[in-house]
């Protein structure tokens, strides 16, 4: 259900249930599964085991703060120049579903849960979640003047991994840096891609993009060496713990759907690229999880 159809289902008085239900689908709040699973991945390989559920709690809460609070700021902040794009104009606020004021407090509590789930955790992460705040607002001024925005959204969503490697450890270590940079590649190629479709929109408006910079070929290769980058840091990462042969099978698993979802867009075909986007970056996200907890459980337990 997109934003205009919530909309006529709240009517044009719409209750407070209605207008949070409108929120969450303008945040897209469903894609938190594309960082939440490498926090915890993050947290699993931190702990050498299970965390405690109070940690877990804490992490899955602070993710959920801080990845609202970055959407809600991004379509605040965008919201001109979504007005403009035939692809983003029905998006809640310039189709007029929400204020500006009303995005706005709820950015405010986003942001109040991410550092009350911080401060929970530890100091260390309290104190390092202004730097996170920072780089969510820089992302959504960088398109105006750099073509490196896709590098900056994927340092936002590396700091998943890392803050909850910190949340466990209160230190940072070189495993949760090459899980980290995995994480900052990844997004940054799969947002390559993702950019492709508002390619004319950026280009006629003075944007600036990888896809403006280098074109549909050179994003697409770009994007390919991205992700074979990320590929090599999480093999690096197994040699780093010394994991087992669980966490190799998802890093063979992920190589797989990497090069799915690579083959699906193979053409420059945008056709696919809710397939190749949405689902086999989902299914990547979940993949490195789901191993990395069954090597923690099997392979750690049985050494």
């Amino acid at each position: 259900m997109d934003a205009h159809e919530l909309g006529r289902v709240g009517g044009p008085q719409m209750n407070l249930l209605g207008k949070i239900r409108v929120f969450l689908e303008m945040i897209k709040f469903s894609h938190t599964i594309f960082a939440l699973p490498f926090a915890f991945t993050g947290a699993l390989l931190a702990a050498r085991g299970l965390p405690t559920p109070n940690q877990a709690l804490w992490i899955f809460l602070a993710m959920v703060g801080a990845r609202t609070a970055a959407m809600g700021l991004n379509r605040l902040i965008d919201a001109e120049i979504d007005g403009r794009n035939p692809r983003t104009r029905g998006r809640a606020i310039p189709a007029g579903l929400l204020s500006k004021g009303l995005v706005a407090v709820f950015i405010i509590f986003s942001l109040a849960l991410m550092l009350f789930a911080a401060r929970m955790l530890n100091p260390l992460c309290l104190y390092l979640s202004p730097v996170a705040l920072f780089f969510l607002v820089l992302y959504s001024y960088c398109k105006r003047f750099t073509a490196m925005a896709h590098l900056v959204l994927g340092l936002c969503l590396a700091a998943a991994p890392l803050g909850a490697w910190i949340a466990i450890t209160g230190t940072v270590e070189l495993p949760a840096v090459l899980l980290a940079l995995a994480v900052l590649l990844w997004v940054a190629g799969f947002d390559i891609l993702y950019a492709l479709q508002d390619l004319e929109f950026d280009r006629t408006s003075g944007l600036h993009s990888i896809p403006v910079r280098l074109g549909v070929t050179g994003s697409l290769w770009t994007a390919r060496i991205f992700h074979l980058l990320m590929i090599g840091l999480l093999a690096a990462l197994f040699f780093a713990l010394h994991l087992g042969p669980y966490y190799l099978a998802g890093l063979a698993a992920t190589v797989i759907l990497t090069a799915y979802e690579h083959w699906l867009l193979r053409d420059g075909d945008l056709t696919r690229l809710d397939a190749a986007f949405f689902n086999m970056n989902g299914y990547i996200s979940v993949t490195v999880l789901v191993f990395t907890l069954l090597d923690i459980l099997f392979y750690r337990g049985a050494a």
